[in-house]
């Protein structure tokens, strides 16, 4: 019976969360782009490694760019691509390639990033990832906040293409429940989250923050850390911005093996937050779901807990669906609501093993094995 309290106070804890997300994520307004003269000078830095397959597709939506042409550049950081990702980017005359310096690091990504922003000319810094499409007006709608709100970090919306499995579809709902999330908890300023697919900052901030130093050992963290730093530093000048216009579109992992390494990366920085609020909403979430997972297991000898269990998923379903929903409208997702339930025994199995992992583990990113 101790678990089963443990796990309902875990739970009200837990529902008290989610609507705390509910209410910021509803108090942000889509904000609409102006129509003067744009004149921030942009540089957009794309890390990239063996994505023969995705970079042409991400270069010819930024060659579209509703954005003067003469304000942004496109620096493309080629992380020693053993296939033919440099090739297709030299076929684009306005992109720059580049290569960082190969040494004894833990994060690649970073060090590509890093190496981009010093050879970058824009004051605005913006970063997306090979395999991401954008739309027509995504620097012109980034710059246009910028300018409006004076903010020195953006965070922006990132959703997956592809449902067309069941993988897919997990991976889908998953991605918009962690969209809502990052988009209440910035609107909130109760903690920082973002998604490298979709962010802007300013240059001289992140040298003013000393870049990725001290977190340059981390594998992960090229954003959310990076974010954390320059929040301490500039708390009431990171926000979130809130417009279709600068949807990002990426893919999701193709393999189950695929999916949970790069889940297993994005955890692995969780012990590296120096934010006590989201280290506490990063146990407090791991734990309900290893509480979840108790009462099944102990269910085998004491089949009571079953009902309770079943009682508690209901109620927690019928919360995060007052979340999901509204952030799934504005994505257009709500084809996946269907999902949802269905996916709840699924959800709280990955977590507690993802979680685990992150700590614990290590994972194969790039075809690099890494701690």
């Amino acid at each position: 019976m101790i678990l089963l309290y443990i796990t309902i106070g875990l739970f009200i804890l837990y529902s008290i969360l989610i609507l705390f997300y509910r209410s910021g994520w509803l108090e942000l307004k889509p904000f609409s782009q102006t129509d003067h003269e744009p004149l921030i000078n942009i540089t957009v830095i794309i890390p990239a490694r063996n994505e023969e397959h995705n970079i042409g597709k991400l270069l010819s939506s930024l060659e579209k760019q509703a954005y003067p042409s003469h304000l942004f550049e496109v620096i493309v950081v080629d992380d020693h691509s053993t296939d033919n990702t440099a090739a297709i980017v030299n076929s684009y005359s306005s992109v720059k390639l580049i290569r960082p310096e190969l040494g004894s690091i833990n994060s690649y990504k970073k060090k590509a990033i890093e190496t981009g922003i010093t050879a970058a000319s824009g004051d605005l810094i913006v970063t997306t990832d090979a395999d991401c499409i954008v739309s027509v007006n995504w620097l012109k709608t980034i710059a246009s906040f910028k300018e409006k709100t004076n903010a020195i970090f953006i965070a922006a919306p990132v959703v997956l293409e592809n449902e067309s499995n069941l993988l897919q579809r997990f991976q889908a709902l998953d991605f918009l429940v962690l969209q809502g999330i990052t988009a209440a908890s910035v609107q909130k300023r109760f903690h920082n989250m973002c998604n490298g697919a979709n962010l802007a900052y300013e240059r001289k901030a992140f040298f003013e923050v000393n870049g990725f130093a001290g977190i340059d050992h981390i594998a992960s963290g090229d954003d959310m850390l990076l974010m954390q730093k320059i929040a301490q530093r500039f708390p009431a000048k990171v926000s979130y911005l809130l417009s279709k216009d600068v949807i990002v579109t990426t893919q999701a992992a193709k393999t189950w093996k695929e999916f949970f390494s790069q889940r297993i990366r994005w955890a692995s920085k969780a012990t590296n937050y120096n934010d006590i609020k989201i280290l506490s909403t990063l146990f407090l979430v791991y734990f309900f779901n290893c509480a979840l997972l108790a009462l099944f297991i102990t269910g085998f000898w004491m089949y009571s807990l079953w009902l309770d269990l079943l009682g508690l998923l209901i109620i927690k379903t019928t919360i995060e669906l007052l979340f999901i929903y509204p952030v799934a409208k504005f994505y257009n997702k709500q084809n996946l609501i269907k999902w949802f339930s269905i996916f709840q025994p699924l959800h709280i199995v990955y977590t507690v093993i993802a979680g685990w992992l992150g700590l614990f583990g290590s994972f194969e990113w790039k075809g690099r094995r890494v701690k």
